[in-house]
């Protein structure tokens, strides 16, 4: 999906350049550019933040908890 029309920058974009350390709009209007312009993509960007760091935070969550016996 199409998220910044100015410069044609997409959602996986914006998720990819999240998922490689940008945690703020400042941080991926650097990386890749989206939200540079006019600047109406900056609610889907945040968003995006949102959306990927909760995803980051459940991903952690399951990594770090111990085993079950039953699992080990």
């Amino acid at each position: 999906m199409l998220v910044c029309h100015c410069n044609g920058i997409s959602d996986r974009t914006i998720r990819r350049v999240i998922r490689g350390g940008a945690n703020s709009l400042g941080e991926v209007r650097s990386a890749c550019g989206a939200g540079g312009c006019c600047q109406s993509c900056t609610p889907a960007i945040r968003k995006l933040l949102r959306l990927e760091t909760a995803q980051t935070e459940r991903d952690a969550d399951t990594t770090d908890r111990p085993q079950s016996a039953a699992s080990a």
